[in-house]
C-alpha cells in the first residue's frame, strides 16, 4: 500500500482564514478517500444533536438549540474515518505479517480500514488469525487469572462512553487492582491535580453559555482551528460583541487569528472573517508561568497605588478575603519578583504583558481557556494553578461569564474519570462499590500512565488491556516501550482499526478485539442502546448510533468489557454482565446507585435538550479543599520548562496537524501551516536557521538533550521556516515522541511534558542530498 503523500512535500504560507472553503474542502476530499456510503450526508446531520449522536473526536460541549450543521471540519474527518467502505478482514493479515506492517506509517495502518473479527496472533506464521468471541475471552480470562492482579494495567483511551468506562473500572477492581491508566494522565492530568488543590474539583468550572455573559478572555496553549474548530463559533460570537480575546500561544496558528465562518452565507460569498485574538502574544515554550506571574505582578502593584491614592480598586478585596487562603504570600511574592527574570522567562516585553493585564484589570468576567500549552510542562501543575491565582485576583470564579475553561481532548476523557476510571482511591466510590456489590476494592494507589510506562519496560508489568487507543505511540521512550510490550505475557486490543500498538505483539499471546463505533447501530437483547459521555463543561449527553456496523462479527465496548468480565471473574450475585450488556439503561441504574451526587436519575434526565448538568460546587462558590476555601499557590519559578537554556539547546514542542486527531492521521495536509506531503518537517524561526548555519529545506536529525546519558534521536526531519519564538522549535506528534525521555514529566501530576522537550540538532545534510 502507498503512502499518501509526494515525493516532493509542498510547503508554502497558508494566508486564509480557520474554516471557509478551505474547510469544505478539506471535508470533501476525505469522503472520496474514505469511500464512505452516500449516507453519511444524514449522519452529520445528527451529528452532535440531542436525537444523534456525540461526535468521536474533540469534547467541546454541545451547543443547545444547535447550528443546522453542529460538526465542524475535524469531526466531520472523525465521522469519515468511523464510517468508511475500507476494510481490515482476516484475509489482509493472511497477505501481511507483523513484521511487514511494522514497516507501515501511522496513516497506512489506520487507512486501510475498519477490522472485522475477533483476531489472535500466530508467532509460528508472525501473523492475526481468526478466533471465536468466547474462545478469545475464555484465553483471555484463564491468562489474566494466571498473574499478579497488580502485575495487570487497563488502559482506556478516553473515548469509550460512561457506560463501558463504569464497567471497565469495575472490572479492573473487581479482579485486584486500580491500575487504570488513561489518555487523561497524558493531557489534562494537570488540570486534575492542580483544580482540585486550588478549588476543590478536578475540572473547569465553566459552561457554554459563559462566552455569553463573558467580557474578556485569556486564551493560553490551545491551538482551536486544529483541536477543537467548533469552540471558533463561540469566540466570533464573543468579538462580534466586542469581547477581547487576549492569546498567548508559542505559534502563530490561523484558528487563533481569523476564521471565516462556513455556515455563514454572506461570509462565504464575500470572504468576509472574523478577527479572533485581539491580542496576539508569542510566549516561549515553558514561558506561560512568567507572563502569568508578570500580569499578577501588575495587577497587584497597581491595586497597592489605587489603595495607596484613595482610588479605586484593581483586586476584588471582599471576595478575596471571603473566599480565598494564602492571599498574603502570594501577592508578597510577585511584588518581590522582577521585571527583568519575568521578561527573559516569558519572551516577551513587559508592555506586551501590562497590556494584556490592563485588558483584564477593566474586565468585570473573565474566562481563561486553556490546553495542553499549559499542561504538559515539568511545572504544569503550577501553570494551571497560576491561571487560578489570576482568575482568583478579581473574583473570576462563581459568576456568569467567568472561571476557569480547561479544553479536553478525547469526546468522554473527563467523563471516564467521572465513573471511576482512575488510578487514585480519593477519586473512586470505593466504599459505595464495596456496599453495592460486596467486594473488597483495592485501595492502594495504582499505576498512572508515566508508571505504566516503567513497568512495561522493567518488565514489572505482565498483562495490557486497552479500551481503545494507540499507547505505544502515545507515549514517551517509543524505542524502550516497544522492547518491553514484545515481553508481555498478555496484550489485548479492543479497537475499531489497525495501529502501532497492534503489530508489536507480546511474547505470550496477543488478542485484537474490534468493537463498533459509536455511530453505528448497538442492537442488543433489549434492543437499540443509546450510550452517554460527558463533555468539557461537565454536561451528560445521550449518544444513539444508527449506521450499519462495518462487519456482522463485530461487538460493542460494553459487551467485550463484559465478556472479558465473565471468562475472568468468579460468579457474584450482585453483578450480572450479562442483563447490563442486553440493557445499558441498567448500566445507568447502577452509576446512579453508585455516583448519586452525579447521577440522580440518570436515565430520567437524558430527556433533558442538550444534556444535563452534573454539578460543579466551585462554580457555587464552595470550596471542597481542606481550608474549605480557594487556595493561592505561590509558585516555585518562573519558567515551567524544567530545564535551563544551554548553547544549541532547543524546546521542542511536539503539535498536531489539521489533518489529525491525537495519534490518527488522517492525511498529510496541514493547510493552516502550509505543510502538504510530509510530516517530518521541524519547524525553526529564520534567525535560529541562520545562526545553526542551516537552510530552508535542509534535512536534520534532532537528538533528545535530557541529560540522562540516553541516545534518543529522530532523523529525515525537513528544516521549515515558520514563525516560532527563539530557542524554541515545533514539530509533529507522534513522530517526535521517541525524544521525550519518560522522566520528562510533570510534577505531580505525571503528564508527560511533551510542550518544552529539551533537543539539539545533531546531523544535518545538503538540500538535494
Amino acid at each position: 500500500m502507498s503512502e499518501q503523500r509526494d515525493d516532493k512535500p509542498e510547503i508554502k504560507p497558508f494566508t486564509g482564514p480557520a474554516g471557509g472553503w478551505g474547510s469544505l474542502r478539506s471535508v470533501a476530499e476525505i469522503l472520496p478517500r474514505e469511500r464512505v456510503s452516500p449516507t453519511i450526508v444524514a449522519e452529520l446531520t445528527r451529528q452532535n444533536k440531542h436525537d444523534g449522536f456525540a461526535c468521536v473526536s474533540c469534547a467541546w460541549p454541545k451547543q443547545y438549540p444547535p447550528h443546522t450543521a453542529e460538526f465542524c471540519e475535524e469531526g466531520a474527518k472523525a465521522t469519515a474515518w468511523e464510517l468508511t467502505g475500507l476494510r481490515t478482514t482476516p484475509a489482509f493479515f493472511r497477505e501481511h505479517s507483523l513484521t511487514e506492517l511494522r514497516g507501515w506509517t501511522d496513516y497506512q495502518l489506520e487507512q486501510h480500514g475498519r477490522l472485522t473479527d475477533p483476531l489472535k496472533y500466530d508467532p509460528e506464521t508472525d501473523r492475526y488469525v481468526t478466533i471465536p468471541w468466547e474462545t478469545a475471552f475464555a484465553e483471555i480470562g484463564a491468562r489474566l487469572k494466571a498473574i499478579d492482579p497488580k502485575a495487570a494495567v487497563f488502559y482506556a483511551s478516553g473515548r469509550a462512553s460512561l457506560e463501558t468506562s463504569y464497567l471497565y473500572q469495575l472490572l479492573a477492581r473487581m479482579y485486584g487492582n486500580q491500575n487504570l491508566p488513561d489518555s487523561s494522565n497524558m493531557c489534562h492530568e494537570s488540570t486534575s491535580v492542580g483544580l482540585k488543590a486550588a478549588i476543590g474539583v478536578p475540572v473547569g468550572t465553566t459552561r457554554l453559555d459563559d462566552f455569553e455573559h463573558c467580557d474578556a478572555i485569556l486564551f493560553f496553549g490551545q491551538n482551536v482551528g486544529t483541536n477543537s474548530p467548533r469552540m471558533l463559533h463561540q469566540l466570533r460570537s464573543a468579538r462580534k460583541r466586542g469581547i477581547e480575546v487576549i492569546t498567548f500561544n508559542p505559534l502563530r496558528e490561523r484558528g487563533l487569528e481569523r476564521f471565516t465562518d462556513p455556515q455563514n452565507p454572506i461570509e462565504m460569498a464575500t470572504g468576509g472573517e472574523t478577527v479572533i485574538s485581539t491580542q496576539y502574544h508569542q510566549v516561549r515554550a515553558g514561558g506561560d508561568l512568567a507572563v502569568m506571574t508578570g500580569i499578577a505582578k501588575h495587577l497587584i502593584e497597581a491595586d497597592d497605588a489605587a489603595l495607596a491614592t484613595n482610588g479605586e480598586a484593581v483586586l476584588d478585596h471582599g471576595f478575596i478575603a471571603k473566599h480565598t487562603h494564602g492571599f498574603a504570600p502570594f501577592a508578597d511574592k510577585m511584588r518581590a519578583t522582577g521585571w527583568d527574570e519575568i521578561v527573559a522567562a516569558a519572551g516577551l516585553t513587559r508592555p506586551a504583558i501590562e497590556s494584556a493585564a490592563k485588558v483584564y484589570a477593566k474586565a468585570k468576567a473573565v474566562l481563561g481557556i486553556y490546553g495542553m500549552g499549559l499542561t504538559q510542562h515539568v511545572k504544569g501543575v503550577e501553570n494551571v494553578r497560576m491561571l487560578v491565582n489570576l482568575l482568583l485576583l478579581r473574583g473570576n470564579i462563581g459568576r456568569p461569564g467567568a472561571g476557569p475553561c480547561p479544553v479536553r481532548g478525547h469526546s468522554n476523557v473527563q467523563g471516564q474519570r467521572t465513573v471511576g476510571i482512575t488510578e487514585k482511591s480519593e477519586l473512586a466510590p470505593l466504599d459505595e462499590m464495596k456496599a453495592r456489590y460486596g467486594f473488597e476494592p483495592p485501595r492502594e494507589k495504582g499505576l498512572d500512565t508515566v508508571e505504566a510506562c516503567r513497568g512495561v519496560i522493567d518488565g514489572s508489568v505482565k498483562a495490557f488491556v486497552a479500551l481503545g487507543g494507540n499507547f505505544l505511540r502515545a507515549v514517551p521512550e517509543t524505542e524502550d516501550m516497544e522492547r518491553g510490550w514484545a515481553e508481555l505475557d498478555l496484550s489485548v486490543q479492543i479497537a475499531t482499526k489497525l495501529n502501532r500498538n497492534h503489530i508489536v505483539p507480546a511474547r505470550g499471546a496477543t488478542y485484537l478485539l474490534p468493537c463498533l463505533g459509536r455511530i453505528e447501530l448497538d442492537r442488543q437483547a433489549g434492543g437499540p442502546q443509546t450510550v452517554t459521555v460527558e463533555d468539557s463543561t461537565s454536561v451528560i449527553h445521550p449518544s444513539r448510533g444508527r449506521a450499519t456496523p462495518a462487519s456482522e462479527n463485530l461487538r460493542s465496548e460494553t459487551a467485550i468489557v463484559a465478556g472479558i468480565a465473565q471468562a475472568l471473574l468468579p460468579p457474584n450475585p450482585n453483578v450480572n454482565w450479562q442483563a447490563w450488556t442486553g440493557d445499558y439503561a441498567l448500566i445507568r441504574d447502577e452509576i446512579a446507585a453508585v455516583i448519586p451526587k452525579f447521577f440522580k436519575d440518570f436515565n430520567a434526565r437524558l430527556a433533558e435538550p442538550g444534556g444535563f448538568w452534573k454539578g460543579n460546587k466551585a462554580s457555587e462558590r464552595v470550596w471542597e479543599t481542606p481550608s474549605g476555601k480557594a487556595e493561592f499557590l505561590v509558585p516555585t519559578g518562573l519558567d515551567a520548562a524544567g530545564f535551563a537554556d544551554a548553547e544549541g539547546r532547543y524546546r521542542l514542542i511536539t503539535v498536531r496537524s489539521n489533518d489529525q486527531f491525537n495519534t490518527t492521521v488522517y492525511g498529510y495536509d496541514d493547510r493552516f501551516r502550509g505543510i502538504k506531503g510530509t510530516r517530518m518537517v521541524v519547524l525553526m524561526n529564520r534567525a535560529d536557521i541562520a545562526r545553526a548555519g542551516l537552510t530552508d529545506g535542509q534535512i536534520v536529525t534532532l537528538e533528545s538533550d535530557a541529560g540522562d546519558g540516553r541516545t534518543r534521536r529522530v532523523a529525515g526531519l525537513r528544516v521549515t521556516t515558520y514563525s516560532v519564538p527563539d530557542g524554541c522549535i515545533a514539530a509533529y506528534y507522534p513522530e517526535c515522541n521517541p525524544l521525550i525521555a519518560l522522566e520528562h514529566h510533570a510534577e505531580e501530576s505525571h503528564v508527560p511534558a511533551a510542550k518544552s522537550v529539551p533537543v539539539r540538532i545533531v546531523t544535518a545534510q545538503a538540500v538535494g542530498s
